[in-house]
């Protein structure tokens, strides 16, 4: 239904909260307890994602009402790529299916004339062979005009996307120099598709307060912002930067979209009444790089210490029936986004200088290009057998699913993102009470050596990876004993995070009550 005929909720709240993500949701633990938590402390809590079809869809986390927009993205496409090259290519075809079709064409009329040639000579009909001679020139002459151009289109398509000449690297420069942070506007329109997808529903939802997790949502946040106090509503702007954008080894490999982001997220950022991040080096660091008034308040990525009833019924997979394996065979895992600079590769070839254990991913797609890439890699190892990937659980069952494994890993790679916090799966590690096999990265390094609960390894270092993995397997008992250690759990719950959250929301909405008693609201439900 309609944004505007959404009906009041039943229950009285403290204000409407309205929390944008650029993602589907699912997947998305963090984003999930927030709204479930904000909804529990009495907000009136929508969340708005981004669904890949065109369909919008609904349903509820607990109390907090969930929507997924369709985005549209004719933007995606720089306004370059839909004109000719005249000059810089002038024998490319103009942009579109025309090179195919020209391409096919031709193949389909030499297909054809070879047809007609067969079966002149099966008449024995020499004039008939003569007088298609002509022809099968003139179509031998055009293929190799229409390869020829066809070649120039593809290389030409290929220097548009790699974006790598002088001429780009000037052009970037430009408009960075003249625009400064407001280039992303040339340099990346596509975040303009956003804007236009969320923004009519932000103001149609008319919400107290804009919750925008991460650097694209940050802006579609500001504008909104912006445009409801410019009518007299004052509303309020928390930006949740769960990542160090700079640092960030981009998942678009246009070479213009980290500059775009960057300065998109600098051009936006000064609007936030308050930010919230997942570390205080990263609070630091952000508030030297956007010169913030006040320090940015730090929102661990814990794992909830507590479930709802509901969610305590649910059935919980058992990991090693689903791997195949018994208790006693040692079980590696990793928990969480798959990518190269996660490096999950050194597991798997690990697996031939670990003759006893198995390695098992828990991935959103387990059928992803790096998956299948993994597991091919498994099986000219001959190690395939002990290689397992399995998908997502519900956050609320990460622990518990997790917590036969022998052996929690974090091999990620030197970024500097991943030197300056605790990530999320340590903390469902932590509380599954695995003993680590992390990589040296600053942040996680320093605490599994303080802590005790691991051993650390040096990144992408294959043998050195299997010396901690084997001293980890060797006394599991004695790194499971780290987390007796008094308040080292309780500390990392996300009951605690929400009440720091929680604490940010009353500070800029003042007079709209107190948080109510812990509870727990019903389980998540599909509509």
């Amino acid at each position: 239904m309609p944004a505007e005929n959404r009906t009041a909720p039943a229950r009285p709240t403290r204000g409407r909260i309205l929390m944008l993500v650029d993602n589907g949701v699912n997947g998305d633990s963090r984003v999930q307890k927030e709204a479930r938590s904000a909804a529990e402390a009495g907000w009136d809590v929508v969340l708005l994602g981004r669904t890949k079809g065109k369909k919008e869809q609904r349903w509820r986390i607990g109390e907090a009402e969930v929507r997924l927009l369709h985005v549209p993205g004719p933007l995606f496409r720089r306004r370059h790529e839909y004109r000719r090259a005249v000059l810089r290519s002038p024998l490319a075809y103009r942009p579109g299916p025309l090179a195919a079709y020209r391409r096919q064409k031709v193949k389909a009329w030499r297909a054809d004339l070879n047809i007609r040639l067969i079966l002149a000579r099966q008449q024995g009909s020499a004039l008939g062979r003569l007088r298609l001679l002509p022809a099968r020139l003139a179509a031998r002459l055009t293929q190799s005009w229409v390869t020829l151009r066809y070649a120039r289109t593809q290389a030409l398509e290929k220097r548009r996307k790699s974006m790598d000449s002088a001429l780009d690297r000037f052009t970037t420069a430009f408009w960075r120099r003249t625009m400064g942070d407001r280039a992303w506007r040339r340099l990346d329109p596509h975040l303009w598709d956003f804007e236009l997808a969320y923004g009519k529903v932000v103001d149609e939802l008319k919400p107290d307060l804009i919750h925008a997790n991460d650097f694209r949502m940050l802006g579609v946040g500001a504008r909104a912002a912006l445009r409801a106090r410019a009518k007299g509503r004052d509303v309020k702007l928390v930006w949740d930067a769960h990542e160090f954008l700079p640092g960030i080894k981009p998942w678009n490999p246009h070479p213009r979209w980290h500059v775009a982001q960057c300065a998109h997220e600098s051009e936006y950022a000064r609007h936030a009444d308050a930010v919230v991040t997942v570390s205080d080096t990263l609070a630091g660091m952000l508030q030297e790089r956007h010169r913030l008034a006040e320090r940015p308040g730090v929102v661990l990525n814990a794992p909830d210490g507590e479930i709802s009833p509901e969610q305590a019924a649910e059935p919980v997979p058992d990991l090693r029936e689903l791997c195949g394996v018994g208790p006693e065979v040692p079980l590696a895992v990793y928990s969480g986004s798959a990518a190269p600079q996660r490096g999950l590769d050194i597991m798997v070839e690990s697996l031939p200088h670990l003759p006893e254990v198995h390695t098992v991913f828990v991935v959103l797609n387990t059928e992803s290009d790096y998956m299948r890439t993994l597991r091919a890699r498994a099986g000219e190892l001959n190690v395939g057998d002990r290689l397992h990937i399995l998908p997502y659980v519900p956050h609320y069952q990460v622990a518990r699913f997790l917590a036969t494994a022998d052996v929690g890993v974090i091999p990620i790679h030197h970024w500097p993102n991943h030197e300056i916090a605790l990530i999320t799966k340590f903390f469902e590690y932590s509380h599954a009470r695995l003993p680590l096999v992390v990589s040296d990265v600053k942040t996680m390094g320093a605490m599994v050596e303080q802590t005790g609960q691991g051993e650390v390894f040096r990144a992408e270092d294959l043998e050195d990876y299997a010396r901690a993995l084997k001293t980890v397997l060797g006394d599991t008992g004695r790194y499971r004993a780290a987390y007796d250690a008094s308040g080292l759990l309780d500390q990392w719950t996300w009951e605690a995070q929400a009440e720091r959250l929680d604490a940010v929301y009353s500070r800029l909405l003042p007079g709209r009550g107190d948080r109510p008693a812990a509870g727990r609201g019903e389980a998540e439900t599909q509509a």
